[in-house]
């Protein structure tokens, strides 16, 4: 049976709605200098089949939970066995009911994790670094140098 509890941006869902979270260690560049960080990230279904495929990835562990157990009223409440130090990620509530509804959609998506449970066996790697706050500067060098021949009507 659904809970009554229902919130004012996603009507759809309900507190024991089923939802994966992340663990991620990711990195922030801040006065040329880079700092590791970990970061609390939801997983929608079809990025959790890839994960337990055996990708690489920057999370160190999976927990299937409900959305009751992450956010009461408007307040983010951390999991446990999660660190203190863990930050939620941007966009974290809008981003937490879409992959809420990934798993509505895909039901056969929740018996990967069982509900209550943490899953640590992720082929975790951090060789390819997560920077949240990296900056693509696009330079002239960047063109690609056309034929010379290319917008020439021959």
């Amino acid at each position: 049976m659904t809970t009554a509890i229902s919130y004012p941006n996603a009507p759809d869902l309900a507190a024991d709605d089923y939802v994966v979270i992340g663990l991620a260690t990711c990195f922030f560049k801040e006065d040329g200098e880079v700092h590791q960080i970990e970061v609390i990230e939801p997983i929608p279904s079809a990025a959790l089949e890839a994960l337990l495929k055996g990708i690489p990835t920057s999370y160190k562990l999976a927990c299937a939970t409900n959305l009751g157990t992450l956010l009461a009223d408007d307040t983010l409440l951390l999991p446990d066995g999660f660190p203190t130090s863990a930050q939620f990620g941007d966009e974290f509530v809008p981003r937490l009911f879409a992959a809420a509804r990934t798993y509505k959609r895909r039901e056969s998506a929740k018996s990967l994790i069982p509900l209550g449970t943490t899953y640590t066996e992720l082929k975790y790697s951090i060789e390819r670094k997560r920077v949240l706050n990296a900056a693509r500067v696009v330079t002239k060098e960047d063109n690609i140098k056309q034929h010379s021949h290319t917008h020439k009507v021959l």
